[in-house]
């Protein structure tokens, strides 16, 4: 039987593997062999996944090809596609150096883009760009919300920091984006612990209402027990985020009511929000449930 790598290959490896092309072309006839994009197989045992696809691409691409944006980004674990998308295997996001041509193969959604040397990074053999530079990038190309929550994943996940992100911006000077990454990084915070939580935040300061605090500790006997996704302290006000994950399993929903209760029970107002709260009507109420409970009830002015 025919051993078959364990990474993509191309028909120029053949020799190098021990092997023929007449192996290759009895492979696939076998089903032993698929091909994953044009001029690129692999075993048919491996599954399909981005990480092997970004490996084929770099493959079937010429030297100087780069993997960026979320392709980048989920190489460096931090997940940016939509939900949907991940019902089957994105396409691999790449660019080519400024004036060369952006690669046209199916499967490789190609760009073109100013990279220097210190903008790349290897991983697995794989030219990507770095977490600073991939953040950046996709600041500019993200919509609003999905731009935001990367920015700070990808600070989290790597050790960034908002001055870190500032340093870089004059590159992005006329930039198509550019201006959305400049509001962006302005409101980085590496505390958020989901996207969601940073949708939540970019909405309430989109609405020019005051900042929350992320990932606040309450103590009850002194002991830090409840932690809060988003919180005014003066003003016992939290907002909380229930995703789907988090809060599937009737045991989690009876945690986080017995929480809720003892939260009101000394005096805090908990605006939740849901997973379709972030347009249209379901944003508009949590936003002014929140408004109406940062409205204090005494002030010290007299008019």
């Amino acid at each position: 039987m025919t051993h078959w790598p364990d990474v993509p290959f191309t028909r120029a490896e053949l020799a190098g593997l021990g092997l023929a092309a007449t192996d290759l072309r009895r492979g696939q006839r076998d089903g032993d062999v698929r091909r994953i994009l044009r001029g690129v197989f692999v075993a048919a045992r491996l599954d399909d996944t981005l990480e092997l696809r970004a490996v084929a691409a770099a493959k079937a691409t010429p030297e100087g090809h780069v993997i960026v944006d979320r392709t980048a980004a989920w190489l460096h674990g931090v997940d940016m596609h939509a939900y949907g998308e991940l019902d089957g295997i994105p396409p691999v996001e790449t660019c080519a150096l400024r004036w060369s041509a952006p690669t046209t193969l199916g499967g490789i959604a190609g760009r073109t883009r100013d990279l220097r040397p210190e903008d790349q990074m290897r991983i697995g053999g794989v030219c990507v760009t770095t977490p600073l530079r991939t953040a950046l990038d996709l600041g500019c190309c993200l919509r609003r919300r999905e731009a935001f929550a990367a920015l700070c994943m990808i600070a989290r996940a790597h050790h960034h920091t908002r001055h870190d992100y500032v340093r870089a911006l004059s590159r992005y000077r006329r930039r198509r984006g550019v201006v959305q990454l400049r509001e962006l990084v302005a409101l980085v915070d590496t505390r958020f612990e989901s996207q969601r939580e940073a949708w939540c935040f970019l909405a309430i300061a989109d609405a020019e209402l005051p900042h929350p605090e992320p990932q606040v500790w309450i103590e009850v006997d002194g002991a830090p027990t409840y932690r809060l996704d988003l919180a005014y302290r003066r003003l016992r006000v939290c907002v909380e985020y229930d995703g789907h994950d988090a809060h599937s399993s009737e045991q989690q929903r009876e945690h986080d009511r017995k929480r809720r209760q003892w939260l009101t029970d000394h005096g805090w107002t908990v605006v939740v929000v849901r997973e379709g709260d972030f347009t249209g009507e379901g944003l508009e109420r949590w936003l002014r449930e929140l408004r109406a409970a940062l409205t204090p009830a005494y002030t010290s002015r007299r008019w």
